[in-house]
């Protein structure tokens, strides 16, 4: 495993320093510097994965960070370390996080017809982002620990979700907010709006499907009994802002971009995980059958993946056959890691011969998904293979300093090896990073107790150090909620 201390990944992550901003993102860095947002932001994604509200899934977290990368690469802070993944919720809703961690919804996947739809949301918080909005907001309350601070945010964004629960959540944390401050405020929409529609006009999406989408939400409200989405309640829609958007827009040509297979398939995935296996199947059988529910090829792609659930190994050997037959008619089913990725299980599960081969392809291809990554070195470890499965991890971790999945693997591997010390350091950043403080420290002093370099026990020492001043300011901060 390679040494690099937990300090240097929880602080020292790729951070962009810009001194063009506009003023009025300016105004935050007078009390949070970037580093300073990027912990908080990072202990706030520590705390969501402790909640398992961390939608866990390597293909769709790979997608959005795809498409959020297109986006930010024209922002004002270009070499920001953006990290975008889902939240296990059904409600439509994002949110924005201080240095750069955008959560979205399951519910606004699903919601979204087009691509064009999806970058605009991620445009707009991309924005709130690179304008501090968020920051402000947090800096307003004078949090004196990065743990309380990110309590805060986390608190914040409970309360713009439900404002039934603002009250309770503000008097949580110990923070005295004004009711204005838990929401942004018309110019921070206005502009979060505009940057967010400059970035998808560069990026080559359709802006005029920003204000598509908000009449689609906004109209949606008359069929839901006045109970307006969260994501109306978070980024409030007006018929001013509206029309303001669409004022932009009218001086924009439109931009015919047909969705990639990638946007069917994540959508397709999220329908089918929704249903129980055999209900999916009758779901996805109904919809090649009839021809509803849009692209043919995706809904095939489901229907794969629901047999594969089920354990109908053969015929999900039959139906990706066809589906690998109508990918040749499609230029872009040529290249495309979801469908290698399912051809891949479907051989794993049949167990057949070429499966290592195949992966080893496979990720030679596409060296950027990790759903091949995790399973290919998953097979690398059942096949005692661990050396192989350590380099691939080592370089993995590099890329994904936050991925504990990784973490989990390199665990496993090291256990192969019979090196306890590195085995139970790569399980402390595993639990570090899902906020388990306790266990990552419980599992670094196993790892120091096991010898090593003074090199290997000065990092772990450092990594003590910080873990428990972690663990102090959290403890501090639940004796303040008590009181």
């Amino acid at each position: 495993m390679k040494i690099l201390p937990l300090i240097i990944l929880l602080i020292f992550a790729p951070i962009a320093y810009c001194s063009d901003l506009p003023d009025l993102g300016d105004v935050s860095q007078e009390s949070l510097s970037p580093l300073q947002e990027r912990q908080i932001g990072q202990q706030s994604l520590m705390q969501i994965k402790a909640s398992k509200q961390y939608y866990d899934d390597p293909e769709v977290n790979d997608y959005l960070n795809e498409i959020g990368d297109k986006l930010v690469q024209y922002s004002n802070e270009p070499s920001l370390n953006f990290e975008f993944f889902a939240v296990n919720d059904n409600t439509v809703n994002a949110f924005a996080m201080p240095g750069g961690f955008i959560g979205v919804n399951t519910g606004l996947l699903l919601i979204t017809e087009n691509e064009s739809e999806l970058a605009s949301v991620l445009g707009h918080e991309i924005s709130h982002v690179t304008q501090h909005h968020m920051a402000r907001m947090v800096s307003a309350t004078k949090g004196d620990t990065m743990a309380s601070m990110a309590a805060i945010a986390l608190a914040i964004l409970a309360a713009r979700s439900n404002p039934d629960i603002a009250q309770a959540a503000v008097a949580g944390t110990g923070a005295h907010l004004m009711q204005k401050q838990l929401n942004f405020t018309r110019e921070h929409e206005q502009e979060a709006d505009r940057l967010g529609l400059d970035l998808m006009e560069k990026a080559g999406f359709d802006p005029h499907a920003m204000p598509e989408f908000l009449e689609l939400l906004q109209k949606s409200t008359r069929l839901i009994d006045g109970n307006a989405p969260n994501y109306m309640r978070t980024h409030p829609i007006t018929s001013d802002r509206i029309a303001d958007i669409e004022n932009r827009v009218s001086k924009l040509p439109y931009h015919l971009l047909p969705d990639s297979l990638d946007f069917d398939f994540v959508r397709t995935k999220l329908i089918g995980l929704q249903k129980t296996p055999k209900n999916a199947i009758r779901y996805f059988n109904d919809a090649l059958t009839t021809h509803k529910f849009g692209n043919q090829l995706a809904q095939r792609y489901g229907l794969v993946s629901s047999l594969l659930r089920d354990n109908q190994i053969e015929r999900a050997k039959n139906e990706l056959a066809i589906l690998l037959k109508q990918a040749k008619a499609i230029p872009a089913a040529q290249d495309n890691a979801m469908l290698t990725t399912l051809q891949a299980r479907v051989k794993r599960a049949a167990k057949d011969p070429d499966t290592l081969a195949f992966y080893r392809t496979a990720v030679q291809n596409f060296p950027q998904s990790r759903a091949l990554v995790y399973e290919y070195t998953d097979l690398l470890i059942n096949s005692n293979q661990a050396d192989a499965a350590v380099k691939l991890l080592t370089d993995q971790v590099t890329q994904h300093p936050m991925d504990t999945t990784l973490y989990d693997l390199e665990a496993r591997a090291y256990h192969q090896l019979h090196n306890s010390l590195e085995q139970h350091r790569a399980q402390a950043y595993s639990m570090a990073w899902q906020g388990n403080l306790p266990d990552a420290i419980m599992q670094l002093e196993i790892a120091k107790r096991e010898g090593g370099s003074f090199y290997q026990l000065s990092i772990i020492e450092s990594d003590l150090r910080e873990l428990r001043e972690m663990q102090s300011e959290q403890e501090d901060g639940k004796k303040k909620k008590k009181k």
